[in-house]
């Protein structure tokens, strides 16, 4: 059975929330683990579903899996113990990596352990096109021949050993810069990766990977370079927080108009453009360390904005959902291009049963935004940021607001009814006996 969220609105949050560890910083980091000649040890770990859906991807590949971890929302994250010495296979199947597109990255780990691998083509989020030819071109360069047959990639390395290659990427991309990256850490000889994608999350990963004896340098920049080494060894890892959800808790800090101390994160160095943005439309961020931020409303009356959605260093994708719920209650009209995902606005029919006025030109929302917009009713949650900026929407509604579907909200959000019913918040978790 279904769950769904019933939540009453105008409520402030107000008080403290320590970040979780970030979902797409442990993904990867987890997945390196089938590269590790010994046991990878992981800290701050989120309890999510999408970690849960990976674990088991691992296990049936024949990784032992340790893991030891508060349930409780205190927000101190799993301790994980990864073992893929005597992996058992090589085949990731469709009823898994089908659930998660991140699972697609093993491909390349699998390849520098085995020299094959079938993996399906992934699944996900139904956000748009994110086509996987960046990884499969990138992978043919290093030697390996690719064949794409009943919806599996079936890949082979040509001489049994992945070669050290120049590639260039047409666009930067996320996965594809994890999984050339990981797979060059086993290759022979230097490869260079053009047109990286530079998010902090490919920094921590080569810094995982770094602990456990690669050789990555360049990473957070346009220009990768990896040294082939022959093994990687044992090491210990603390997975860095999650600036997606501590962004959707800064937007939900002005929604309200209340004051939240948010902690667990570098947030300047991975947070400056959306920063920059919330103090344009007028919130209060004070710094009170690196990892340490209070923000709420300013004084003056809040302002629209116009935002174009850029890979990073630009403004996420992955904000994009929360940021257009807030301009959505500003006098005034705002608009956002989203120019990274074409079916990225499927959030915006349910905003708009909420009392939203926005409407969609293309990849252009126009958002004519009036204070006081939302108001209370039944939605549901069409992929996992849409599912938050629902919430978002609710805590500023008259009444009570119904969404359904929240298992795309529990794929990224650790304990976000606790957080946010800690802080003032009034959210029920029940389950849906109408689904």
């Amino acid at each position: 059975m279904l769950k769904k969220i019933v939540l009453s609105g105008k409520t402030k949050l107000n008080g403290e929330i320590k970040i979780s560890g970030a979902k797409n910083a442990a993904l990867p980091i987890i997945v390196s683990s089938l590269l590790c000649n010994g046991t990878l040890k992981l800290s701050n770990i989120p309890h999510l579903l999408d970690i849960t859906t990976l674990i088991y991807l691992l296990t049936h590949l024949g990784v032992k899996v340790r893991v030891d971890g508060d349930l409780s929302n205190k927000g101190n994250g799993k301790v994980m113990e990864l073992n893929a010495e005597s992996l058992t296979g090589y085949n990731a199947p469709y009823s898994i990596v089908s659930q998660m597109r991140a699972s697609f990255i093993v491909l390349g780990p699998l390849l520098a352990r085995f020299g094959k691998a079938e993996v399906s083509l992934p699944g996900g989020c139904a956000i748009g096109s994110r086509p996987v030819d960046i990884h499969l071109t990138a992978f043919e360069q290093m030697g390996v021949d690719i064949t794409i047959e009943e919806g599996y990639v079936k890949a082979s390395v040509k001489d049994g050993k992945l070669k050290g290659a120049n590639i260039e990427f047409r666009q930067p991309s996320v996965g594809a810069t994890q999984n050339i990256m990981m797979a060059a850490c086993l290759a022979e000889g230097i490869t260079r990766i053009s047109n990286a994608a530079m998010e902090p999350e490919i920094i921590d990963l080569a810094n995982c990977l770094n602990a456990m004896g690669a050789k990555v340098k360049g990473a957070g920049t346009l220009d990768i370079e990896i040294e082939g080494v022959k093994e990687l060894h044992s090491a210990e890892y603390s997975v860095m927080g999650d600036r997606i959800e501590a962004a959707s808790y800064m937007i939900g800090a002005i929604m309200t108009d209340g004051d939240l101390t948010l902690s667990g994160l570098d947030f300047y160095n991975t947070l400056e453009c959306v920063i920059e943005k919330l103090k344009y439309i007028g919130a209060d961020i004070e710094k009170i360390s690196d990892n340490k931020i209070r923000i709420k409303r300013g004084n003056g009356k809040l302002k629209p904005i116009d935002i174009i959605t850029e890979p990073y260093p630009g403004y996420p994708t992955d904000i994009q959902a929360q940021i257009m719920t807030l301009l959505s209650m500003i006098d005034g009209d705002s608009t956002i291009d989203e120019t990274i995902f074409e079916n990225r606005f499927m959030h915006v029919p349910e905003l708009n049963r909420m009392g939203a006025n926005i409407s969609i030109m293309g990849n252009k929302a126009v958002i004519e935004g009036k204070e006081n917009c939302f108001k209370n009713a039944q939605v549901m949650a069409t992929d996992l940021r849409a599912s938050v900026s629902l919430v978002l929407a609710g805590l500023c509604a008259e009444n009570k607001t119904e969404i359904g579907r929240i298992y795309h909200l529990e794929r990224g959000y650790e304990f976000l009814a606790n957080k946010l019913n800690g802080c003032g918040a009034n959210i029920e978790v029940m389950y849906d006996k109408n689904q």
